[in-house]
């Protein structure tokens, strides 16, 4: 018997989130998710007039074909996935995991293959589709997020069905003031860091591309980073958890980088994956309401309320400084007074204090307001 939340998120992934169209193509891209979902998906699609397409995957399969991959291999499967997603108006992925290290004895080089291969796809797909990413509940994730597997499954759907269209309001006047803006500084417990972001176009995100939603993001002009920054959420990145970074910058480039547990050089591995690797391609603050705490989910840290992110790497098109890499890696700052507080300033005006956006329309952000 199918869950009826799977019916209610199906229809916000296909009426809000890629507001399919009749006659649109969509591929429904299910990693390691009941088959029910999936089938919502599609019913939810024909129900508008939509054409879906299924894609399944799983992620110990993905793990054995990574583990040896070979260039020849994945650029013929690159060739044919983008033959595929050039067919397609749509993209809806729900990634579930059973276990989220799976990928975690790959070969690192053997990993940057498979993404640089794979990269062409995936800029297809984010810059010529309507296209949605989310995760799927797990008992894996429930233990990230210390909640029993029933307790986080109501947190989830609780999160991922929120009303988004509460955000506009606050999300447009975020946008407008980080568009008017030049000069940003971040301070905190670890934290001096200025940079500029003038002329860098801001983008805000209520529910369009990211299940669950909640941030407005921009880019640092990319010579422009000065200072220090330490990152209190821990992270998980290509099957590796990582915890305590510390990131130097100068002239915008990381030159010195430090992570707690013995990882430090693993750190520096990735940081030296490619030239923009140690230069960053985003900036964000965060605001969903129910999501309070880290659970090493990227999908749901980088919402954090109170929190901003800061990321090593690919500049995204809609909000671009030239920066290019195969690395995009959201590091999360929480700012919240439980985690030490902090202020950000957009030039040198206070717009958010201990997490919370100063009195104005800038608080239509503030949980109270969204919840």
């Amino acid at each position: 018997m199918s869950d009826p939340r799977y019916d209610q998120l199906a229809k916000l992934l296909t009426n809000f989130s890629t507001k399919l169209q009749p006659g649109e193509r969509v591929l429904i891209d299910s990693y390691d998710i009941p088959e029910a979902m999936t089938v919502a998906l599609i019913r939810a699609a024909r129900a508008g007039g939509a054409l879906p397409y299924v894609q399944i995957n799983h992620g110990r399969i993905s793990r054995e074909l990574a583990r040896e991959a070979e260039a020849a291999q994945y650029d013929v499967q690159a060739e044919l996935e983008l033959a595929r997603m050039q067919k397609m108006q749509a993209y809806i992925a729900v990634r579930g995991s059973h276990n989220i290290t799976e990928m975690s004895d790959v070969p690192s080089e053997r990993m940057k293959l498979v993404m640089k291969s794979m990269r062409p796809v995936t800029d297809y797909r984010v810059r010529k589709t309507k296209w949605c990413v989310l995760r799927w509940p797990s008992s894996a994730m429930a233990q990230q997020a210390g909640m029993s597997t029933e307790q986080f499954e109501d947190f989830y759907f609780r999160v991922c069905t929120l009303d988004y269209s509460k955000m506009e309001p606050g999300m447009a006047a975020l946008k407008a003031r980080l568009e008017r803006a030049d000069k940003v500084h971040i301070r905190g417990p670890g934290t001096d860091l200025k940079f500029s972001i003038k002329g860098i176009k801001s983008i805000a995100c209520g529910g369009s591309h990211n299940i669950p939603d909640g941030e407005v993001f921009t880019c640092p002009v990319r010579d422009s980073v000065e200072g220090t920054i330490s990152f209190n959420a821990p992270t998980i990145y290509l099957g590796t958890n990582f915890d305590g970074i510390k990131l130097e910058f100068q002239k915008g480039k990381v030159v010195r980088g430090e992570a707690a547990g013995g990882l430090t050089d693993k750190l520096n591995e990735v940081l030296d994956s490619d030239e923009g690797a140690r230069y960053i391609g985003e900036f964000s603050l965060a605001f969903n309401p129910h999501i309070l705490q880290p659970m090493r989910d990227i999908l749901f840290d980088e919402k954090i309320s109170g929190s901003f992110h800061f990321t090593p790497g690919q500049a995204y098109e809609e909000a671009d400084n030239g920066n290019r890499s195969q690395v995009h890696w959201d590091m999360v700052n929480i700012q919240r007074p439980d985690y030490g507080g902090g202020e950000i300033f957009l030039d040198s005006e206070l717009i958010r204090k201990d997490g919370r956006f100063i009195d104005g329309p800038l608080a239509a952000l503030n949980p109270e307001n969204l919840a």
